[in-house]
């Protein structure tokens, strides 16, 4: 699937049942002189950054964020309120983002210069992620599921950097669409490496157009 560009498309209108919808955020696009809609915990986590291209794309996404949520809920950027869901491993509230008495469900991630955004009817997981380096596949490999490590080494050393990239943003996808992150082990769960994902139980799972040099997923429960 293909995500709106942020900062090129119109806001969107008030949530209707339906989607999911994806946004692309890249750079500061549509971002810049609306700093002022964070909130003082959002300033204070972009103020703790050391380095400052860090701290710009933290606080580019975060408004982009409140924009598009205010836009589905017809609220002022501004006045979204955001709350933790309880974690389904240990009950404490640091599971999924979530906006009290929304209709729909949103998911960010964010790597480089880019950020993703998802929203639906249902709990939903997003994850964008720049190639790793060959390096990070071969420390890597050996923790996800078997099925996926014995995929990953019977294919051509060139071709496994892209399909490890595939398998970990999709596993990451699900990981925070459950709200367990990965508190999870990456062995338990098969997304798989190839070129359509393989779902787990209750889960769709999406592979997400976002250009050359990086790999993002959506995943979606009950679907």
């Amino acid at each position: 699937m293909r995500p709106r560009p942020f900062g090129d498309d119109p806001l969107p209108g008030p949530w209707t049942p339906g989607g999911p919808e994806v946004w692309l955020l890249r750079g500061a696009d549509g971002t810049t002189g609306h700093e002022h809609v964070l909130d003082a915990g959002e300033r204070a986590r972009a103020a703790a950054f050391a380095r400052a291209g860090h701290r710009e794309r933290y606080v580019a996404a975060h408004v982009a964020l409140r924009r598009l949520l205010g836009a589905y809920l017809g609220r002022a950027p501004e006045e979204v309120e955001f709350v933790r869901e309880p974690c389904p491993c240990c009950g404490e509230p640091h599971g999924r983002p979530a906006v009290p008495g929304a209709p729909l469900h949103f998911n960010l991630s964010h790597a480089g210069d880019l950020a993703l955004f998802a929203f639906a009817d249902v709990p939903v997981g997003a994850d964008v992620e720049q190639e790793p380096r060959a390096s990070v596949v071969a420390d890597v490999a050996g923790s996800l599921h078997p099925r996926e490590t014995a995929e990953l080494a019977a294919l051509p050393e060139a071709e496994r950097v892209r399909a490890f990239a595939r398998c970990w943003t999709r596993k990451e996808a699900y990981l925070k669409g459950t709200g367990t992150g990965l508190a999870e082990a990456l062995s338990v769960t098969y997304v798989g490496c190839g070129e359509q994902p393989a779902s787990p139980d209750g889960w769709s799972l999406r592979d997400v157009e976002v250009g050359e040099g990086y790999t993002a997923a959506l995943a979606l429960a009950g679907v």
